[in-house]
């Protein structure tokens, strides 16, 4: 298979997936101009032009109405929003529409309509425009919401949310568009709901998303040199989450961190660590760590930026806490995180 980047894996999906389906329609603000939403659009607007690559205004909420009446009459519209931020604007339509259609009409109707948000980082972008909204958006039944980590994933869920009665929301983070891997050429698919083991290991499990699943994937690789097992688990999606996966690594390892790029409280790291004790609780050793950014919003500075967003460093000293619960030391940092080199 080709390697490609994730943004180029996005921008492929909506180019195939548009030209198989002609109720197919791309919106955004900005989808058109020289940066084509940091490449995703770009090829799309060159391809079929502005009757189905449409600007629009700064009126998410209008927008996002519009776009749900178009999907209840059998357009399938991917909005796309520059920052998930600006999708609280748009979130009546989401929440008391899109999610509620088929439930409300007896599964006579739909509001197909993919929604895809981009959370910045990276150079101090600030409380409004940093945070991760996944936990937000998978607290509503009706909707599937997934975090990409890869660009097969990238690609094969937005595929798989252009071909689903159900309205979708994907969130992508900025910090993976420029990441390679190695994408089927065709529009294959990637179910929602269904997770995948990025790490195996047999010591500890790391249940992450979005950003965090690299993150914990660095930690495994330099935890595997102090012969700790690390099992990173990819959910892709978060709702629907794969449960079963989450308590098969579980059962397995007998320990548990949770990373994410949102805050812990009434977020999804919480929901992993219920679905957990819900399920196996038994299989425990230890308490569960969550690790995710501190309880404040965002600051602006990159120097402060960088040190509120979780990295692989926090991830793998969790699992050290986690490994040596109950002892009075856990290794030293510096020690186990030797050639950890830092964010991309």
């Amino acid at each position: 298979m080709p390697k490609i980047t994730y943004c180029q894996a996005i921008s492929e999906a909506t180019v195939q997936c548009m030209a198989a389906d002609p109720d197919i329609i791309l919106a955004g603000q900005g989808v058109d101009d020289h940066k084509g939403i940091y490449g995703t659009t770009t090829d799309a607007f060159q391809k079929f032009g502005p009757s189905r690559v449409m600007d629009i205004p700064n009126g998410e909420n209008a927008f996002a109405g519009i776009a749900v009446g178009a999907a209840s009459m059998g357009i399938r519209p991917i909005v796309v929003h520059t920052r998930d931020d600006f999708m609280f604007l748009a979130m009546d339509a989401i929440f008391n529409l899109a999610a509620k259609w088929r439930y409300m009409y007896g599964n006579q109707g739909s509001a197909p309509i993919v929604m895809r948000g981009l959370v910045g980082r990276g150079w101090g972008q600030g409380a409004t425009h940093s945070q991760s909204l996944q936990s937000l958006f998978g607290h509503f039944p009706g909707l599937y919401v997934a975090t990409p980590a890869s660009p097969a994933d990238a690609k094969g869920l937005l595929v798989s949310a252009l071909q689903a009665e159900t309205p979708v929301v994907l969130l992508e983070n900025r910090g993976l568009y420029g990441i390679e891997g190695e994408v089927p050429e065709q529009p294959v698919a990637v179910p929602f709901g269904a997770g995948r083991i990025a790490r195996t290991g047999g010591d500890i499990t790391v249940v992450a998303a979005s950003l965090m699943v690299h993150e914990a994937e660095r930690a495994a690789d330099a935890l595997r040199e102090q012969d700790i097992g690390v099992e990173v688990i990819d959910v892709r999606s978060i709702r629907p989450l794969d449960d079963a996966l989450i308590c098969t690594s579980v059962a397995k390892t007998g320990r548990l961190v949770v990373a994410d790029t949102s805050w812990a409280r009434y977020g999804f790291a919480a929901e992993v660590a219920a679905v957990v004790a819900e399920n196996v609780y038994d299989s425990l050793r230890a308490p569960v760590r969550r690790v995710t950014p501190p309880d404040c919003p965002a600051p602006v500075s990159w120097p402060l930026e960088e040190a509120f967003n979780p990295n692989a460093e926090a991830v793998a000293h969790a699992c050290l806490e986690t490994l040596h619960s109950g002892q009075r030391s856990v290794p030293r940092m510096r020690n186990v995180m030797s050639g950890f080199t830092g964010p991309y």
